[in-house]
């Protein structure tokens, strides 16, 4: 009787565990995918005999999938069952390495890295969700802040990854070594994620709303990656924008009159929510336009070589992964719209100091603290979220968040790469990048200091609580 009963939480705690390397071991992937790519782009336009032009919709396409299938992927995960899903994705994404690995044109490619998009969409949210309903409240952010420490060291290892073998043995071997990591992650998956869904829901998907979202979220998104090589007045990109808006509107309308939508808008009357998700999203945009105009930086304006300037972004992104711990180490002790505020103060300061010193031994600490504090915002906020509502929803909310950083991220990117068509030619390239680096700092520190304001001002009337933890589990009205 005993042996039986010591067995079984000692099962569980295995199970526990399992679940949480299959999804740490699938995130990795993901980060390092996108990370490694980036720099793998001129290997691939030189041996498929294109422009680097070109060659980008095999970055932009990932992207195109990925932000348009975040929400749906996090709320299948809820009403069809997380397990089922997380598998689908992670086998998805584990195929489609081997098809971009075997692509002999970029036709291929591009179609091989939607799947590969597609599978990725999937995972993440369900990840998160995973997560959440394995293990118990007083455990549940502690776990999802050491899966993200895991998942960012991705992040990372990308650009050694991807200039090393892009150099070496070739850009292919980028996607040979995701391959048979994805296809561990689904082997333990496959052994230890239990399932879990949304009870109060039937399995039923609103696919006209899935439709609807799709087409808006892929409109915007190609518009936001093509509208500077198109023109931002060009009747393309104002066709795909003027598409993107109708195709959201007719999606606010189906889940406000549909019987189970795929968004309840009542999630947004959760003020907490709504306030991480803001940071979170405005963070995420500092990270994006941070790593872009470093990069430019360090090899246009200081000369670097591709490898010395991965070198350079070896510690900021060791801060990156450590920000997932440290935020559920804060998560215990401060309420999450105090620490995505705390997350943008040190975001928004670095940046400026970004922007200010030119010596390595000040560049280097400063590039440090600035990718702390965007690391702990963007990474945080999907911690955050799932402290704020039930866990039956904690796809749904998960896919929102993630649909939200990576949009807003996108068209972060795309305005500072404006900018710096716009302002180079008259002041130069590193004053153009340190304008942009300043507006970016006072932006974030502008909204950390909004969203103190407002929980205090809320707090004031009852609708917050006035200190101490933002308990977990909390209705969608709170």
């Amino acid at each position: 009787m005993g042996s039986t009963a010591s067995r079984a939480p000692a099962a569980f705690l295995g199970r526990r565990a399992g679940a949480f390397v299959a999804v740490s071991i699938a995130l990795f992937a993901i980060q390092l995918d996108f990370f490694a790519l980036n720099l793998a782009i001129p290997g691939i336009a030189e041996e498929l005999d294109v422009t680097v032009s070109a060659a980008q919709w095999a970055l932009s396409a990932y992207m195109l999938a990925v932000g348009c299938l975040f929400i749906v992927g996090g709320r299948l995960g809820d009403l069809l069952g997380r397990r089922p899903v997380l598998l689908s994705g992670t086998a998805l994404f584990a195929a489609a390495s081997v098809g971009c690995a075997l692509a002999p044109t970029l036709e291929l490619l591009v179609i091989a890295r939607v799947v590969q998009g597609a599978g990725a969409a999937l995972v993440f949210p369900v990840s998160v969700s995973v997560i959440t309903n394995t293990f118990p409240e007083e455990r549940r952010a502690r776990a999802l802040g050491a899966m993200f420490a895991l998942a960012n060291v991705g992040t990372a290892l990308g650009p050694f990854v991807g200039g090393g073998f892009t150099d070496g043995p070739g850009w292919r071997w980028i996607f040979w070594l995701l391959a048979p990591l994805s296809a561990l992650a689904l082997l333990i998956a496959l052994r230890y994620v239990p399932d879990s869904r949304d009870e109060s829901a039937p399995r039923q998907v609103d696919l006209p709303g899935c439709l609807a979202v799709v087409i808006s979220l892929a409109a915007l998104t190609l518009a936001v990656e093509r509208g500077s090589a198109w023109g931002w007045d060009h009747a393309r990109t104002l066709l795909l924008l003027g598409v993107a808006v109708a195709a959201g509107c007719l999606f606010a309308w189906r889940e406000r009159t549909c019987r189970h939508p795929l968004v309840d808008f009542r999630l947004f009357r959760n003020v907490r929510f709504d306030l991480v998700t803001v940071m979170g999203s405005v963070c995420n945009m500092g990270y994006a336009v941070t790593v872009f105009l470093a990069t430019l930086q360090l090899q246009q304006v200081r000369g670097l070589s591709a490898l010395l300037a991965g070198t350079v972004f070896l510690a900021p992104a060791l801060m990156v992964a450590l920000s997932g711990p440290l935020g559920a180490w804060l998560s215990l002790r401060l309420p999450p719209t105090t620490v995505m505020a705390l997350a943008g103060a040190v975001a928004g300061t670095g940046m400026i100091g970004l922007s200010l010193v030119w010596a390595w031994w000040l560049y280097l600490p400063v590039f440090t603290w600035c990718a702390l504090g965007l690391g702990l915002g963007w990474t945080f906020s999907s911690v955050a979220t799932q402290q704020v509502v039930t866990p039956a929803r904690a796809g749904e909310a998960s896919g929102v968040v993630l649909t939200s950083l990576v949009t807003l991220g996108a068209i972060a990117l795309a305005a500072a790469a404006a900018a710096i068509t716009e302002l180079v030619p008259r002041t130069g390239p590193e004053a153009a990048y340190d304008t942009i680096l300043r507006v970016g700092g006072v932006v974030i520190l502008v909204a950390s200091v909004l969203v103190l304001l407002v929980r205090r001002w809320l707090a004031a009337r009852g609708v917050l609580p006035p200190g101490g933890q933002e308990a977990a589990g909390s209705h969608f009205g709170g």
